[in-house]
């Protein structure tokens, strides 16, 4: 392994030395695009759009395509096709049969979503991946992290049976499929473990094992990453991670925002490693931080064509439901900065014009890099405050770094009173230093900094905010009890109607709350 890891790193320090030729983003998009629909002119939806009148003709293939294909949501495109797919159906939205279905955590929309998977997507993955690798010459990575091993906290490679087809986590999914080489020497926790049904399972077992590895770089979930973490400390009775695996070095963190937790991971850390972030989902892999301090990177020749819905008024309502089929989108090369888009896919794995429920900000328009500013539905605007998980997730961190505080899970839920209307926060730590209403005076005083919008509203509809500390285990077990306890389930960050009703009759139940 030591051999392997080495010349990984030598390739990456090589790698370094050589300035490749690239197209510019308009030139990949519009070449993914083509063969998009080249592969797709033959299924069910391609004709039914005739794909191959598109390929023929001497046209704007991108125009076409545009005012063709109508934009689906999960629900339109898995009624109308994708259900096909499980009932053992050739040739529906891509060539050949779909062997794999990723269950996605269904923080929106359908409660458990059944997100085709493709061996075409499956190799779109790989590529992102080994992408991502060489990028790591871009930061200063110590030679020996490559040299160790890597920890991927996912889902189980054990994928349930389905008659046509297997289902499963994503992240099982990709180790399951994940090369030989890599999966033989580098890859923690192991087959045999990864291969366990019951993420409780998995968690003993690593722990157990955590002592005869030397982990040098992990991936995951903040969240689980955090409770693998605090658990393999707590079994072994040391003071940080670092006492357990000297070499580790990076962390590959994705799924939710890292800001929540960088507290709790100080406290958890003996000495500095690099964050990288990814941005995977269970529709594919995108993209990833290809620099220290940039934003996440779109890969843009992979396999995935994407377009850009601006996030506002004209095309969304305050429920973050999409107003029109077609509605006017932007290419790569055409967005700005600092302004909010829904993402749009088609894909390898035939995802067609399919609102994948994110929403970006462009950081560096240039470069293509963003940040994810949140989820279609799970912005809250219930008076115009258009509040967004990215405005939440920074002032929650900078809240509890003021106060010292380790402030972990949270979520939002939005509510009627006395005429107007006010948002109650639910926010999990194990800090018997703080109190409510000191994070309430100052999460309120840095949310009005950080959005005008919100600011404006305090002083007129959003009549008030309050503060309920809970214990930070809280929501896991919610999750557990919901039967969404495992590596890549995320806990939603704004709860509505009934998924709120039955948050809060949970809490209520537990007598949890200590606070205004």
């Amino acid at each position: 392994m030591a051999l392997l890891g080495n010349l990984i790193s030598r390739s990456l320090q090589l790698r370094k030395q050589f300035v490749l030729p690239v197209a510019t983003p308009e030139t990949y998009q519009r070449h993914t695009l083509w063969q998009l629909l080249d592969r797709g002119q033959y299924t069910a939806f391609g004709k039914n759009y005739e794909f191959a009148n598109m390929l023929s003709r001497e046209i704007d293939l991108v125009n076409s395509f545009r005012k063709t294909v109508p934009v689906h949501t999960y629900n339109d495109i898995y009624n109308q096709w994708w259900h096909l797919c499980q009932k053992g159906h050739e040739n529906v939205c891509w060539p050949g049969t779909v062997k794999y279905f990723a269950l996605s955590s269904g923080t929106s929309e359908s409660s458990s979503k059944h997100i085709p998977v493709t061996m075409d997507m499956i190799k779109s993955i790989k590529k992102v991946g080994f992408k991502q690798l060489y990028s790591m010459a871009n930061f200063n990575i110590p030679p020996v992290a490559f040299e160790k091993g890597i920890l991927m906290l996912g889902g189980t490679t054990s994928l349930f049976e389905k008659g046509e087809y297997y289902e499963g986590d994503m992240s099982g999914i990709s180790a399951k499929n994940m090369p030989r080489w890599m999966s033989s020497f580098l890859y923690k926790p192991g087959k045999k473990i990864a291969k366990r049904p019951k993420w409780e399972d998995r968690i003993k077992m690593i722990v157990e094992q955590a002592s005869s590895w030397d982990v040098g770089i992990v991936c995951g979930v903040p969240a689980w990453v955090q409770i693998v973490f605090e658990k393999v400390i707590a079994h072994y009775g040391v003071k940080n991670i670092h006492e357990i695996w000297p070499n580790l070095c990076v962390y590959i963190h994705g799924g939710v925002a890292m800001d929540p937790y960088k507290e709790a991971f100080k406290q958890i850390m003996g000495k500095p490693v690099t964050y990288i972030e990814t941005y995977m989902a269970s529709e594919g892999s995108f993209g990833f931080q290809a620099k220290p301090k940039g934003g996440i990177k779109f890969v843009l020749n992979a396999g995935i064509f994407y377009e850009f819905i601006p996030f506002n008024s004209t095309n969304f309502d305050d429920e973050g439901n999409l107003l029109k089929r077609r509605p006017d989108t932007l290419l790569i090369h055409e967005v700005k900065e600092k302004t909010e888009y829904a993402v749009v896919i088609s894909t390898c794995a035939g995802a067609w014009r399919y609102l994948i429920g994110d929403v970006v900000k462009f950081t560096n328009a240039y470069e293509y890099e963003v940040v994810i500013a949140g989820r279609t539905k799970q912005f809250l605007s219930m008076c115009g405050e258009h509040l967004s998980v990215d405005n939440m997730n920074k002032a929650l961190q900078i809240t509890a770094n003021k106060l010292g505080a380790s402030l972990r899970e949270y979520t939002v839920v939005g509510f009627a009173e006395e005429n107007r209307f006010a948002h109650r926060w639910y926010i999990g730590t194990d800090d018997n230093n703080v109190d409510a209403e000191s994070i309430k005076q100052l999460l309120d005083k840095t949310l009005c900094t950080l959005n005008d919008d919100y600011q404006v509203e305090r002083t007129s509809a959003l009549k008030d905010i309050y503060v309920e500390l809970i214990p930070g285990n809280t929501f896991m077990d919610y999750l557990k009890e919901q039967g969404k306890y495992g590596a890549m389930n995320k806990f939603p960050r704004v709860l509505r109607g009934k998924q709120a009703e039955d948050w809060e009759s949970y809490v209520k139940s537990k007598i949890y709350v200590n606070a205004q």
